[in-house]
């Protein structure tokens, strides 16, 4: 049984493996083995995490750990008054601790067969633990006296060194998907679909092949990614699309719509009902509710407000080589085609640009702001230049 509670111990086993850091916080399909074993039991009902390790270890193993749990770790302090105070504070006197001795992987979804591994994890009863601390009893025999082993029945899967990893690779993943999919997220095509340890994916939520979703995303309910698309340390909320296209560190609001061959990056803030279209790339945007930028545009260290227009072509030009500068354009804007704003710049609300306008002086609101030449035609000129 896996209880609320859960004590990992990060064996330094650097010199056995000739690894620079320990085994535990290898990287496996892009997240540390820590990283796998510590979100699969928050997932399982673990709200408590006591960390035990070397001091030079210890923030990378805390950046393993689910953001909403709590943890604790031995840093500059002993162990077992720290782990005396951290099971002093359960909720629950009776209920079991898991202790994790070694490399070990969750695999609830799968059960696999681990028949002949040596336990790594075990249950015991809190009260047991706690005497044991106070009577100063070896803490591994006392497991190996005391504590219910959980391989096979309990689908703990122990990882005995690096040549296991690719071998574990697979199974992580399958068991993510398969969780995901009994929580209600559907997935179209499993053999394709790539989820992190730490991603957070709600229930009606649509996974198409060739999804890959990483870091701390977050995706809202019967949202739609993929198919051919990356997620990455984002939010996309509730119904909104991502269609073949690439989202990294930005917040993209419900029921917008991104690509497909859009590239949304460096903190992007997009509203709700917001469409980023066909080959746009957002840089650092913050764009209101339901603007609007269907293609061929590239929008960096823009504001615009709620109804904006960007046409076709449409730049904002914010680098002159030495700074980044900042475009606003304020609600209801309308900018015309194969427009550049030349930044810094503002362009009021209401405000229009003519299309194929180099613009560099502000828009005041409900302006029309033109800044080309005037067409001439020259008559019979290219009878004249015939050779």
């Amino acid at each position: 049984m896996i209880g609320m509670s859960a004590v990992i111990f990060i064996p330094d086993d650097t010199a056995k493996t000739g690894y620079p850091q320990p085994l535990m916080l290898q990287s496996v399909m892009g997240a540390p083995l820590l990283a796998w074993l510590a979100n699969a039991l928050f997932d399982s009902g673990v709200g408590r995490f006591f960390l035990v390790c070397h001091d030079r270890y210890v923030e990378a193993a805390r950046a393993c750990l689910p953001a909403e749990a709590e943890v604790m770790t031995t840093m500059d302090s002993d162990p077992a008054d720290l782990l005396h105070v951290f099971l002093s504070t359960a909720e629950d006197a009776e209920h079991t601790i898991t202790v994790v001795t070694g490399p070990a992987v969750y695999l609830p979804q799968l059960a696999p067969q681990a028949a002949g591994r040596f336990p790594r994890v075990y249950g015991v009863s809190r009260e047991e633990l706690m005497q044991a601390l106070d009577e100063h009893f070896s803490f591994a025999r006392f497991l190996l006296d005391n504590g219910s082993p959980m391989n096979e029945e309990q689908a703990m899967y122990s990882v005995a060194s690096p040549a296991e990893l690719p071998e574990i690779a697979g199974l992580l993943q399958r068991n993510r998907l398969l969780a995901l999919a009994r929580t209600g997220v559907e997935i179209y095509d499993a053999s394709s679909c790539y989820v992190e340890p730490s991603v957070r994916v709600a229930p009606g939520a649509r996974l198409l092949p060739g999804t890959m979703l990483r870091g701390k995303t977050v995706i809202g309910e019967e949202a739609v990614i993929g198919p051919w698309s990356v997620v990455d340390d984002s939010v996309i909320g509730a119904r909104a699309v991502v269609n073949a296209s690439q989202v990294r560190e930005s917040r993209v609001g419900q029921d917008a719509v991104i690509g497909p061959y859009a590239s949304v990056r460096g903190g992007c803030e997009l509203g709700r009902s917001v469409r980023a279209g066909s080959f746009v790339e957002l840089k650092n945007a913050r764009l209101g509710e339901n603007t609007q930028v269907p293609h061929l545009a590239y929008l960096g260290d823009t504001e615009a407000g709620a109804n904006c227009n960007f046409g076709c072509g449409v730049t904002t030009a914010n680098f002159d080589r030495v700074q980044k500068h900042e475009t606003v354009v304020g609600e209801g804007a309308f900018i015309g085609c194969n427009t550049a704003l030349i930044a810094p710049l503002q362009v009021g609300s209401g405000a229009y640009i003519g299309a194929g306008s180099t613009i560099t002086e502000d828009v005041p609101a409900q302006a029309l702001g033109i800044a080309r030449a005037r067409q001439s035609n020259k008559k019979e000129w290219a009878a004249k230049h015939k050779k």
